[in-house]
């Protein structure tokens, strides 16, 4: 049993479960690789004074698409949603928490 085949001895059928199955992944990714794009030029040109909250709000996209696509988030019943929603919103108050800390000293 091989489990890496290369894509010349594929069937046509097999092609396209594997395209289908690493479509999402990939267009993910470069959903991703955009906004930090996005929020790198943002960061590194200032076009307005304002600006960090548009940089907020590309981070938030960023973790929404991690959370609900590669955690698969979005296939589970509510309940599971509201507490992976909840961990990150937990680990986004201790992040502040810490560079509060090390700001105000």
């Amino acid at each position: 049993m091989r489990l890496l085949a290369p894509w010349s001895t594929l069937n046509a059928d097999d092609r396209a479960l594997l395209r289908r199955r690493l479509r999402t992944p990939v267009l993910t990714f470069l959903a991703l690789l955009a906004l930090l794009a996005v929020n790198v030029t943002l960061g590194a040109t200032l076009p307005f004074a304002q600006v960090w909250i548009v940089e907020l709000l590309v981070v938030a996209v960023m973790v929404a698409l991690i959370l609900l696509v590669s955690m698969e988030v979005i296939h589970e019943p509510p309940l599971v949603r509201l507490f992976s929603g909840l961990g990150f919103f937990w680990v986004a108050i201790m992040v502040g928490m810490t560079l509060t800390d090390y700001l105000a000293r």
